[in-house]
């Protein structure tokens, strides 16, 4: 276990946080060589042991924002605050800058287009028709849709993936087991507090909570439970003349591997059980499924970066915070 729990550290570190947050890069490979503090992870429930959990739990107690040793000698003090924050919260990273990663897909779907999102939080990324955004690509930039209120930038690496226009959204819903009110103050704070230190990030949060601004004054429906029990029926729901578009972003990591796989097949035979159009978009880090994997090419560095795919086919590289999204790896 205590290796298991390491390597998560050590990964989530030089993997994740190297280049865009010093700090928790600090913290994470720190903890993955410090025997006293693993043996206080190792204690809690799996599912609460993930790193962003635990310094967002930390951050909510109060720590400082310090190097690794004056951090650590602060959380063996205080943790069981920290544990406890822990063992109540969840992490739900809700990034509306993802929706710049998913709007080059969603405006190529002609007509109108249902939006279901598994994992959805408070629901920011069911809105993509409500933000603006700034895409900077090779010969310049292309704004797009409403930006007196949010606007989300990204970066691309072709022209051609820029999108044209603005998708069509005419009924959303969303599936989250612990759904979040985007008018609840503490819940947004929450949020906040998830998102990562450094100077990459400060930006995020302003957008945070803008977006959940947005969401509050026109919430979007979020069925409570589990998505593996309450797809089939969610999706039946929506309008049978609009293309149902299931997505998610780093919400499969939360389930083991034959849940995945039960996911996989379940959104494979979504439009057959519900007679209508549906069509799968995923933003999902490798070592999800082993069929996305074959696809990416072995010398292809995909950190910091989903990979995402369409009905299953690998079609991008997608910033895992929203800042960047590159075709050219899976031209074809």
């Amino acid at each position: 276990m205590a290796r298991s729990v390491s390597a998560t550290y050590d990964e989530f570190g030089r993997r994740w946080a190297h280049g865009t947050s010093p700090l928790y890069e600090q913290w994470a490979t720190g903890i993955a060589q410090d025997a006293a503090v693993l043996r206080l992870i190792e204690a809690l429930p799996e599912a609460t042991r993930q790193p962003n959990r635990i310094f967002a739990s930390a951050r909510w107690a109060g720590c400082p924002l310090a190097p690794y040793a004056q951090w650590r000698e602060w959380l063996l003090a205080e943790w069981d605050a920290v544990a406890a924050t822990a063992l109540t919260r969840t992490t739900q990273t809700n990034e509306p800058a993802r929706c710049a990663t998913l709007l080059p897909q969603l405006a190529r779907i002609d007509g109108p287009v249902a939006l279901l999102e598994a994992g959805t939080a408070a629901g920011l990324c069911l809105l993509p028709d409500r933000y603006g955004y700034a895409y900077t690509t090779p010969t310049g930039m292309r704004t797009l849709g409403d930006r007196t209120a949010v606007t989300l930038p990204c970066t691309l690496d072709d022209d051609a993936a820029a999108p044209a226009r603005m998708p069509e959204v005419v009924w959303r819903r969303g599936i989250d087991l612990a759904p979040i009110d985007a008018a609840d103050a503490e819940a947004v704070d929450w949020l906040a507090t998830l998102i990562w230190p450094g100077p990459d990030h400060d930006g995020r949060v302003a957008r945070l909570r803008a977006a959940a601004a947005v969401a509050a004054s026109d919430p979007p429906e979020i069925v409570r439970g589990d998505l593996l029990d309450l797809l089939p029926d969610v999706a039946a729901a929506a309008p049978p003349d609009a293309t149902l578009v299931v997505f998610h972003s780093a919400v499969l990591l939360y389930l083991d591997d034959a849940q995945r796989r039960r996911f996989a097949d379940l959104v494979a035979g979504l439009g057959r059980a519900v007679g209508r159009r549906v069509v799968w978009l995923s933003n999902e880090t490798v070592g999800t499924l082993p069929e996305i994997d074959a696809q990416v090419p072995a010398e292809l560095d995909t950190a910091q970066r989903f990979v995402q795919t369409v009905d299953g086919v690998a079609v991008a590289l997608a910033g895992q915070h929203g800042a960047s999204y590159e075709t050219t790896p899976f031209r074809r």
